[in-house]
């Protein structure tokens, strides 16, 4: 009997989870977080606006000239073409107020999610009828460029153009060469609007 007890015991033993019992195994450690990607850089490069005044001295609306005199005192005609609305409205005093305003802008894509090539856009709004004359005309160009090589010591980065043309280039701030790298795509848009509005003096 007590042999057989004895047996019993040794063959338990042996069987999976009935050994004397063991503290589970620590986990794993956490896996390292991968450091955050930077975003790609973007940023203006240049960025500019200029306006000046003129005053109505003179209006012709048959022939549609009108004569208009500088802060300066110097005068000038020109002819106000169909495209401007509400010529009807401008009389001699008003002030005509003319804005010109342009950038340069650049965005930076990985290599891959777009192709080079160059884009343009032409937005002209003018005033409803029946107010002052005014408008806006707006054009923008895009050229979408391949990085080819960057050079941190000279802190000059290589674009290749969409007709393979190379142009090197200064980073103004070379600390954004560490988030680029050959194969990105770069936008430059140019961008410049004029512009013009009459109002009456005084205002």
């Amino acid at each position: 009997m007590k042999r057989t007890t004895m047996a019993a015991t040794l063959l338990l033993a042996t069987l999976p989870g009935c050994s004397s019992h063991k503290s589970p195994p620590p986990p794993p450690p956490p896996a390292p977080m991968a450091a955050p990607v930077a975003a790609p850089p973007s940023g203006k490069i240049d960025e500019g606006t200029v306006t000046g005044t003129a005053t109505v001295q003179r209006i012709d609306h048959k022939t549609r000239h009108v004569t208009l005199k500088n802060p300066d005192g110097t005068t000038f005609t020109i002819v106000a073409g169909p495209e401007v609305r509400n010529l009807a409205q401008v009389k001699k005093g008003d002030v005509v107020r003319v804005t010109y305003h342009e950038s340069l802008a650049y965005q930076v894509m990985r290599a891959g999610t777009a192709n080079p090539g160059v884009a343009a856009s032409t937005d002209v709004s003018r005033a409803p009828l029946g107010g002052m004359p005014s408008g806006t005309v707006t054009q923008t160009t895009t050229v979408r460029a391949t990085i080819a090589a960057i050079d941190k010591s000279a802190s000059t980065v290589t674009l290749r153009g969409p007709k393979g043309n190379l142009t090197t280039i200064k980073a103004r701030d070379p600390s954004k060469l560490d988030a680029v790298q050959v194969g990105d795509l770069v936008d430059i848009t140019y961008t410049e609007a004029l512009a013009v509005a009459v109002e009456r003096a005084g205002k």
